[in-house]
């Protein structure tokens, strides 16, 4: 099944597509694939890529984007008591000294959930991006997910039995997160809300995600061409269409790009961005809670180094870091008590509900071959705060032109 869909995704672009020669800005600013991360919360909900191209495409363009990141949390539990004077009391200490006693909601009032994520999630997005007058433009996209055990060969960099190699190794010791405790390359994604909601997904489901609209206007300054300088402002729209969450996101970016041109036509291209959603403005249906804090807040920032070949053609390779905001309120981890197998796990078995506390941030490096009607992007995402939601990504983006 991965095997087909993976031809189809990437047999689109050569379908009926115009055979123009007209000419086009290829090289705007940095025009990066889509690296949103496979997150087993952020897959259900819209989230806003920042934008660092210099200007509207002059042309409609089509992009093509998969990614697979490997997802890992063992089976963790967490309870909230309600009473203040307990929650006081937990305060006091740290968080795994905590003992509470739940008996039941009456005696000790507590919120309550549990989650466990282990599989090699893949996503696979459709963007449409047009002009739509000179100073703006609109993209159309649609999201994708399938769920994975992480096999060979079609996981290759994100395999678990890839990483636990280097592991092993190269880097980071024996099994420090227990892999090969609960076993290598195999589908655990359940995640019970603290309103008694199941989410459950098992190996080789399938689903769309959701439809995400965003506008970009791109003023006009007269410091743009003599400090090479721009900026952007974007609105976005999403409309989440899984089972789990079907809702409306909104939200709102700022980007900025900075251009260094060289003699010999290379450029180097340094650019950051803030953005702000809105999430679940509107619930369609019951939901599962995917975080109480209900915005979330990204920053990005990004350096490109382009050198052009004596063709015309070009090389990019980027640094790109991401940080987003956390899913539930902070508060909260003053007085929650985790419960998880700390027993045999040597570190992080209270990862899938301690970091849904924390800012999530990762690496990403990126290669972009351009050329007169195409381009082609690689990318590789790595966590290196340690959240393994996803623990490592990959990506590879295509984008044409279509139209006159």
């Amino acid at each position: 099944m991965q095997k087909h869909l993976l031809i189809l995704f990437f047999a689109i672009p050569f379908i009926n597509f115009a055979q123009s020669n007209d000419s086009i800005v290829f090289k705007n600013g940095i025009d990066n694939p889509n690296m949103q991360t496979t997150h087993h919360f952020g897959i259900f909900s819209s989230r806003i890529q920042q934008n660092f191209k210099r200007e509207p495409n002059r042309q409609t363009l089509l992009s093509l984007n998969y990614a697979s990141g490997n997802n890992f949390q063992p089976f963790v539990e967490t309870h909230l008591p309600s009473d203040p004077d307990v929650r006081e009391e937990l305060s006091q200490l740290i968080w795994f000294q905590r003992q509470f006693e739940f008996i039941d909601q009456e005696t000790t009032p507590a919120e309550y959930y549990n989650i466990v994520i282990d599989a090699v999630i893949k996503e696979f997005r459709v963007d449409l991006t047009f002009p739509i007058a000179k100073k703006h433009e609109l993209g159309i996209n649609l999201r994708s997910y399938l769920i994975t055990d992480g096999s060979y060969p079609f996981s290759f960099f994100t395999s678990d039995k890839t990483i636990e190699w280097f592991h092993s190794n190269i880097a980071g010791g024996e099994d420090p997160f227990g892999r090969r405790f609960y076993g290598l390359n195999q589908v655990d994604f359940r995640y019970e809300d603290r309103n008694g909601n199941v989410l459950k997904l098992d190996k080789n489901d399938f689903f769309i995600g959701g439809l995400e609209l965003n506008h970009h206007y791109y003023p006009t300054f007269g410091f743009n061409e003599t400090r090479n300088l721009y900026f952007n402002f974007g609105s976005h729209l999403g409309i989440n269409l899984s089972k789990f969450n079907p809702s409306v996101d909104i939200g709102v970016s700022i980007n900025a790009l900075k251009q260094f041109k060289f003699k010999n036509n290379n450029e180097l291209d340094v650019a950051a961005g803030a953005s702000v959603l809105r999430k679940n403005v509107i619930d369609f249906d019951e939901v599962i809670d995917l975080g109480n804090n209900p915005f979330l807040a990204t920053f990005e920032a990004d350096v490109e180094f382009t050198k052009y070949t004596q063709k015309g053609n070009y090389n990019a390779f980027g640094l790109n870091y991401q940080i987003q905001s956390r899913y539930n309120k902070k508060v909260e981890t003053e007085y929650y008590r985790l419960l998880g197998n700390f027993r045999d796990i040597n570190a992080g078995w209270h990862n899938g509900v301690s970091r849904l506390y924390v800012p999530l941030s990762n690496w990403s490096l990126i290669y972009t071959y351009g050329r007169e009607r195409y381009k082609l992007s690689l990318y590789v995402k790595q966590d290196f705060s340690v959240n393994n939601a996803p623990d490592i990504q990959t990506g590879i983006n295509f984008k044409i032109p279509v139209g006159n």
